[in-house]
């Protein structure tokens, strides 16, 4: 078979297909063109999800009619040089504006600061007309209608209109993010509009408008540099967490990226804060020499290449721990919102009234004084009588211990007042109180220091007068015995007992007393599961975590006030310890202005 040329329009609607995916992929191409042009402010309009239109106007610097007319071929740019290793702009192949011209009805107006009038072109399915004047504002719009209409066989792979409008916002908020300088308004066939308005300098309240408040609130600010790398941005507290990762963002230059190596170090960077199934929320913002980056190896240009992989990995991971070491221990506000709405009135206001015909329930006490308020005045006084002494139960006597702790002071989590449930431990602040969950807190403070003892001197062990025998597979008695000697340093001592069998001779001596049978099995399966040629020198940190909470304070033991202040005068020197070992939060924070509001004070 004969070789023969393709045809430019052919061409345009191959190289169409890897760069222009979607409606999505297309609307960030242009508002790419619109913020290298300069602009300051951005208007997206879109109909069908951006199938049917798709218009982006732009203040920015506009073209002139000659280049106008260069704009709309392929590899025409005026981004690049002669030198690809050196990218300062967001586009730089010249090729979205033909290859979407190519598959749908592409029309483009603008006109330049000085010119007296504007000029458009218009393209449909890949066929071009000639420049013509047009009545134009400074700047350009382009405007994009039944897109891939050249293509049919492309829109059976489209997703529903509020799919695709939701990738569309989705480019939106990350280019909202990355410019904060530019007003962004997206609007949209539903009546719906979005809208950033400029920040300027304050990227913090960029990321709020997009992110929401809640962010603010949550967040600690990333600022490292390694051999001329620098990271900025905001990471929030690890207990501050979503299901999925849509709320992870990162820069490169300034360009919006979605690679996999760069999400990948920031769950590294929390993989023991957050509660597995849950995803942290960050902004990052990383600014290189272009030469040490390649941009150039994605159509869509959402990958990325680093010389140096290593670093960047290493730098990211490094910086979100020291901000987490410095501040994050912090309870997240959700925490408190919350606890706020689980104490809102609208919740029993919306309760049936309960009925004997239509419900076996039977009303409390509580709920038939509540009733009779409605009723006759005997009615309301009976109802806040006593009830009898066949049914009255005492009331235990107060715990002079912590009713007599002292004051607050200035603890960040203040003084014990009470334990409730023998589970939580609930302490006065200068400006509210704290709930803290004892056992979670514990942990935390326990595989810290069988973390740090990890790279120092051993675990201090204590022998059982007695071994405990565990009976085994072969196969996870080998596992075992083959990290004995790393499971040594964290104080638990085991040996062969015979064939299928393991003797447990020694155990952390800071857990006390503890199923150590139930630990050895756990930590076989654990082995089992991910041990590799590499052995046990990367996961010892998480053995730590799975021996510190077997040996924790367990949930539904009484604490004396000493030990439950000593507690918390730990947890506050402890890094980390706002969160157990699984990403659970340790402790909640209510301010007292919040404590107010619910009675109606504020």
């Amino acid at each position: 078979m004969a070789i023969k040329q393709l045809s430019e329009t052919l061409i345009n609607q191959i190289a169409a297909g890897e760069v222009i995916e979607r409606p999505a992929s297309a609307a960030k191409e242009l508002i790419e063109n619109a913020l290298d042009a300069g602009a300051t402010r951005i208007e997206i309009a879109t109909a069908g999800g951006g199938k049917t239109l798709l218009r982006v106007t732009d203040n920015g610097a506009g073209m002139q009619p000659a280049d106008l007319e260069l704009a709309v071929k392929r590899h025409c740019t005026s981004k690049l040089d002669d030198n690809l290793f050196d990218i300062r702009t967001l586009g730089f192949r010249g090729e979205a504006l033909p290859s979407i011209g190519s598959v749908s009805r592409l029309s483009i107006t603008t006109r330049t600061a000085g010119a007296t009038e504007g000029a458009v072109i218009s393209i449909a399915g890949g066929r071009t007309d000639p420049v013509r004047p047009s009545p134009a504002n400074t700047g350009t719009v382009v405007e994009v209608r039944d897109l891939f209409f050249a293509t049919p066989a492309r829109l059976k792979f489209m997703k529903s209109e509020k799919a695709e409008a939701s990738a569309i916002s989705d480019v939106v908020r990350r280019m909202a993010i990355a410019f904060p300088k530019v007003r962004f308004v997206l609007s949209g066939s539903d009546r719906t509009t979005l809208e950033f308005p400029a920040t300027g300098d304050d990227r913090l309240a960029r990321m709020a408008q997009v992110l929401g408040k809640e962010f603010r609130d949550n967040a600690i600010e990333i600022d490292a540099e390694r051999e001329d790398i620098q990271l900025t941005g905001f990471a929030g507290v690890p207990t501050y967490n979503r299901g999925n990762s849509l709320q992870q963002y990162v820069f490169v230059n300034g360009r919006p990226v979605q690679d996999k190596q760069l999400l990948s170090a920031i769950r590294a960077a929390y993989s023991e804060t957050i509660p597995h199934g849950r995803y942290p929320v960050a902004v990052l913002s990383i600014a290189l020499d272009p030469a040490l980056v390649d941009v150039n190896v994605h159509p869509a240009k959402s990958d990325v290449r680093f010389r140096d992989p290593g670093l960047i990995r290493g730098l990211i991971i490094g910086a979100i721990r020291e901000a987490l070491a410095r501040e994050g221990d912090r309870a997240s506000t959700t925490g408190a919102s919350g606890m706020m709405q689980a104490f809102r009135a609208e919740q029993f206001r919306q309760r049936q009234p309960w009925s004997a015909e239509t419900s076996p329930y039977r009303p409390t006490h509580f709920e038939t004084m509540v009733r009779g308020l409605s009723e006759t005045p005997q009615a309301s006084f009976s109802a806040f009588s006593a009830p009898s002494a066949r049914t009255a139960s005492p009331l235990p006597e107060p715990d002079r211990t912590v009713a007599d702790a002292p004051a607050p002071q200035s603890f960040p989590l203040g003084a014990v007042r009470a334990q409730l449930h023998e589970n939580y431990i609930v302490a006065q602040t200068q400006d509210g109180l704290v709930i803290v969950d004892q056992h979670a807190a514990h942990e935390r403070l326990v595989f810290e220091t069988m973390r740090t003892a990890l790279h120092s001197k051993p675990i201090a062990a204590q022998a059982l007068l007695i071994p405990e025998i565990v009976d085994l597979s072969e196969d996870d008695c080998d596992r075992l015995m083959t990290h004995a000697q790393e499971l040594g340093r964290l104080g638990l001592g085991i040996e062969r007992f015979g064939p299928g069998a393991i003797a447990v001779r020694e155990t952390p001596a800071m857990l006390g007393e503890m199923d150590a049978a139930g630990l050895v099995r756990q930590l076989a399966d654990e082995i089992a599961e991910w041990d590799t040629a590499n052995g046990l020198a990367s996961r010892l940190e998480y053995l730590a975590a799975t021996m510190a909470c077997h040996g924790s304070v367990r949930s539904g033991r009484r604490m004396r006030a000493e030990e439950m202040n000593a507690l918390l005068r730990q947890m506050e020197a402890t890094p980390g310890s706002g969160q157990c070992n699984h990403g659970r939060p340790t402790y909640i924070e209510l301010k007292l202005s919040d404590i107010e509001r619910l009675f109606g004070r504020s």
